[in-house]
């Protein structure tokens, strides 16, 4: 593609109306701009992403959850740092600016608050929000790195691993939230938080690669 932007998405197996949008949008837009990946089974957020980084070779990448809860109106603030020259990790934090954010579950927001610190201690980092979706970061990072979580485990494994690349530049902008209940569809559950915990060591101590 020689274009200034490809929309990579992969449906994980969705159950929804999914396949039926991604047709009304290949439709509506250039259908050379979209590649369309699409999993039998549910394999998770980190291998969906994987599977997505797979077909980025140069640029910019912009991950972005299909939920909407966080807002695609915002995607120059996370690549300005970037194409400034000031950054070559931009992360999208939903605890600074003055960007309104949904009212949802005070649990969540202590879980993410010890998680982000203690990935702190460990990554040598001051980020506010590593659970954050909105991550952006120069493409050729990717071929110093090796991610291997399927799950909600990439949030602590990718911030651990960018934070040892040699010179890596961090930078963090205020964005908008409006997250979904379990209700509304979210999905994440205890057992991701065990495995979030259960990341940050494996991935900043015992297994560094």
């Amino acid at each position: 593609m020689d274009n200034d932007f490809k929309i990579i998405i992969v449906d994980d197996c969705s159950t929804d109306d999914t396949a039926n949008e991604i047709k009304r949008a290949m439709n509506t837009f250039r259908s050379q701009d979209i590649i369309i990946e699409r999993n039998e089974k549910n394999l998770g957020k980190g291998f969906c992403l994987r599977k997505g980084f797979s077909h980025c070779h140069s640029g910019i990448i912009i991950i972005q959850d299909a939920d909407l809860e966080y807002s695609p109106s915002e995607y120059f603030k996370l690549i300005d740092p970037i194409l400034k020259d000031k950054a070559d990790v931009v992360y999208g934090s939903r605890f600074q600016g003055s960007e309104p954010k949904r009212v949802l579950y005070y649990t969540h927001f202590i879980a993410n608050r010890f998680f982000t610190t203690f990935s702190n201690i460990l990554t040598g980092l001051n980020l506010s929000d590593i659970e954050t979706c909105y991550k952006s970061f120069k493409t050729e990072l990717l071929e110093l790195i090796a991610l291997k979580e399927n799950r909600f485990g990439f949030e602590p494994e990718i911030t651990a691993k960018l934070s040892r690349i040699k010179n890596v530049r961090f930078v963090e902008v205020g964005i908008s939230y409006y997250g979904r209940t379990y209700n509304e569809g979210k999905k994440i559950k205890f057992s991701d938080a065990i495995r979030t915990l259960y990341c940050i060591f494996k991935y900043n101590i015992w297994s560094r690669k």
